[in-house]
């Protein structure tokens, strides 16, 4: 009968909670495109949270996630964005999309929004 003294890997505790990008409160509609059986839906949303990597959504709907939408939303003082978002998370009516791609344009007037909002604990 073998020795066994090999002892287990160590698990390392992942907090799944920790953002790479802190969140803050958001406050404006957005209009989700999806695909839906063989034909395009726009479904109206209210932002919920924002960052710099994505946006959360209340959205009376069903998405799949892993689903790629196009979101149109206007950021206060700002002009009208059209982006591209995959659906990462979804609890509820409350759905996380990450957005695929932003002009530095975009990106630069995120930050700046970002900063006069409430960050979420």
């Amino acid at each position: 009968m073998p020795a066994s003294n090999s002892k287990s890997a160590p698990t390392k505790q992942i907090d799944r909670r920790h953002r790479r990008h802190p969140r803050y409160l958001g406050d404006f509609g957005v209009v989700v495109t999806v695909l839906l059986g063989n034909h395009y839906e726009k479904l109206e949303g209210h932002c919920k949270d924002l960052s710099e990597a994505g946006i959360g959504i209340l959205l009376a709907a069903e998405v799949n996630v892993g689903e790629v939408a196009g979101l149109s939303f206007t950021l206060p003082e700002a002009t009208p964005w059209e982006v591209r978002a995959v659906l990462r998370f979804r609890r509820g009516y409350h759905y996380g999309f990450e957005f695929l791609s932003l002009f530095a344009e975009q990106q630069q007037s995120l930050k700046e929004y970002l900063k006069r909002l409430t960050p979420i604990d």
